[in-house]
């Protein structure tokens, strides 16, 4: 039976151990990481469009114009201040940035929402969505929805991550490893307001909704020495890797052997070694045993990534050999 034994994890990388296995298992988990793994991403934005007139009294945003004085307005329609001179009574504000709202729309879609399969469902399978035209859908059961109103200054304002607002509790705030990344930079008269909603998607649909990057696989190997007299050229050299690491002149330790491949660079092609190391150190490839490593964007946690990644193969599994059963 197969077994899975975790060698590191982190916050957003992990390295996974696989023992009575084989490729074919491993790349299906590989395909099912980057491709079935349920996941929240921002699908679309709602920008607000308009220029205003911001009283310098209260902070209160005004269609632009309709306040001033010279226009016959009457004021600030939250505290009646009086709209005489630009910059001093009121600051004019624009939505428009260097940056078109396609690439903003494009750069939310990529920033990572934390994804909780236990509060939130996709809108396929949500109980009061799930019967209706794909337009109507969306609820505070399958939807997260986030608002950011930002504003430029003369030296300019990068606008971040960080200053997306969750309509909800702290489970939905972005990650604080990644509140820094930028979605724009606004000057002096700029202005960027906007409602963006993230659902529950896949990323065989698009790669917003891939939770995991950089998936990899391959043999565990183990190191072994087969010229103890040749093998010291390595060794003198003093690098990650040592002779007391070796025991009965085999090496296991995974993260050792690891090193040793490094260190296998220096005595290879193109050194002017190779010749008279002659492969004293060889790698040896253990039978049925292969290790996994991936990263994160920190929607959800590696360990969260690869749990999900088995039920949902192995659901995936149970629909096939049901079909067969069928058939037969």
């Amino acid at each position: 039976m197969v077994s899975v034994e975790i060698i590191s994890e982190e916050d957003d990388q992990i390295s996974v151990l696989f023992k009575d296995a084989d490729r074919a298992l491993l790349n299906a988990v590989r395909r099912n990481l980057m491709a079935h793994i349920p996941k929240m991403a921002v699908d679309s934005v709602r920008f607000q469009m308009g220029t205003y007139d911001q009283c310098s009294k209260c902070g209160h945003l005004n269609p632009a114009g309709v306040a001033r004085r010279s226009a016959g307005g009457t004021g600030c329609s939250k505290c009646d201040a009086l709209f005489e001179k630009e910059g001093e009574d009121y600051v004019v504000w624009e939505t428009n940035s260097a940056i078109p709202d396609e690439m903003i729309a494009q750069r939310m879609a990529m920033i990572p929402i934390p994804t909780d399969m236990g509060a939130y469902t996709s809108e396929d399978e949500c109980p009061d969505c799930k019967d209706l035209v794909e337009e109507d859908r969306g609820c505070p059961t399958c939807n997260m929805i986030y608002t950011l109103r930002a504003f430029g200054s003369k030296e300019g304002s990068t606008i971040t991550a960080g200053d997306l607002v969750f309509l909800g509790d702290d489970s939905g705030s972005i990650p604080e490893k990644y509140r820094d990344i930028p979605i724009t930079r606004l000057y002096e008269g700029q202005m960027m307001e906007f409602w963006a909603t993230a659902k529950i998607g896949y990323g065989k649909d698009h790669a917003k909704w891939s939770t995991v990057a950089g998936v990899s696989f391959f043999p565990r190997q183990v190191g072994v020495i087969n010229n103890a007299k040749k093998a010291k050229t390595l060794f003198d050299m003093g690098l990650r890797v040592s002779k007391k690491d070796f025991k009965d002149g085999r090496l296991e330790d995974i993260s050792k052997v690891l090193d040793l491949k490094k260190d296998l660079h220096n005595v290879g092609a193109g050194t002017g070694m190779r010749d008279s190391f002659a492969d004293a150190i060889g790698l040896e490839d253990v039978e049925g045993e292969f290790i996994m490593s991936f990263e994160t964007d920190a929607s959800m946690s590696p360990g969260d990534a690869l749990n999900a990644s088995f039920a949902k193969l192995s659901e995936r599994f149970s629909a096939i050999k049901d079909d067969i059963e069928h058939v037969l």
